[in-house]
């Protein structure tokens, strides 16, 4: 049996905003798994915890260019909320963005070899990047990029840390209609057919686990079960979701409406999947006034 110390407690409870005591048997009854415990949460306490599980916690900023008939999405990461409002992280940013667009480099590695110049330094974008990070004294890194091309396309930035790039034939206004309905609700697939198997799957096995403690008949927790998972994936399928502007019809109708097809979107949110660490300020002064007495 795993030892389950205070520490974790507190990171899945930070995770989930679930009550401390859950956290601690949750964490009992998945040995010190945090992923499995997360799920245990979701099982008892419903969605309030797989939505809480999914609040960003990197730093960054999420750019977005459309030039010529290409565009791009792009994500940079840095360690504080602080430098995402420097002038000359944020003009990397962009300059990142229209380099992707116009040039459609084949990696990170490519994307950082171009030809860039910035605050005095150069020659390529990687160079910039390793000199404001002596200058600004943080760390900076490019995460992810796409480059779009052939067709209409809009983008839409909410802030800085969300970036949308909705591909489309129609009507334009609907499209940066939908660009905001995605940046707001986050969909994670255009149809529920496009949603990822291994999404509905762990869906499935939450509701499969929340239906057995019903007490039901095997053939009514079937229908609970499949219930649960078509709602699920009515939610987070871009077209059957309720258009934030008039929540009476759906997005597909909202399109239908306005003689538009959304053939694709990419929605990007600063940090999404990243781990960020989480410093015990008392704990590394304590530990660092203990080295010095034993100095």
């Amino acid at each position: 049996m795993a030892a389950i110390t205070a520490s974790m407690v507190a990171e899945l409870r930070g995770k989930t905003d679930a009550p401390m005591m859950e956290c601690k048997k949750a964490l009992t009854e998945a040995d010190g798994d945090m992923a499995k415990a997360e799920e245990i949460l979701r099982v008892k306490l419903g969605s309030k915890a797989g939505k809480a599980a999914a609040r960003i916690t990197a730093e960054g900023a999420v750019g977005s260019t459309i030039e010529a008939g290409a565009g791009s999405l792009i994500e940079v990461n840095c360690e504080t909320d602080f430098v995402t409002k420097n002038d000359s992280f944020l003009a990397l940013v962009k300059a990142a963005a229209d380099l992707v667009a116009k040039h459609n480099p084949a990696d990170l590695e490519a994307l950082g070899a171009l030809a860039y110049e910035q605050d005095g330094f150069g020659p390529t974008l990687e160079d910039v990047r390793k000199g404001l990070i002596g200058k600004i004294g943080e760390n900076m890194s490019f995460r992810r990029f796409q480059q779009f091309s052939g067709g209409q396309m809009v983008s839409y930035l909410h802030g800085t840390r969300i970036g949308v790039m909705v591909e489309f034939d129609g009507d334009e206004t609907a499209a940066k209609d939908v660009a905001m309905h995605v940046a707001a609700m986050k969909p994670v697939a255009l149809s529920s057919a496009d949603v990822p198997a291994e999404l509905i799957e762990k869906e499935r096995s939450v509701a499969v686990a929340k239906a057995a403690e019903s007490g039901k008949p095997a053939d009514i927790v079937a229908k609970m079960v499949e219930g649960s998972v078509q709602k699920y994936l009515k939610e987070v399928a871009l077209l059957s979701q309720p258009f934030v502007k008039n929540d009476k019809q759906t997005v597909e109708q909202m399109l239908k409406e306005k003689n538009t097809t959304v053939k694709g979107f990419t929605l990007y949110v600063v940090g999404e999947g990243i781990e960020k660490k989480a410093d015990d300020f008392a704990a590394e002064v304590a530990a660092q006034m203990a080295a010095a007495k034993q100095g």
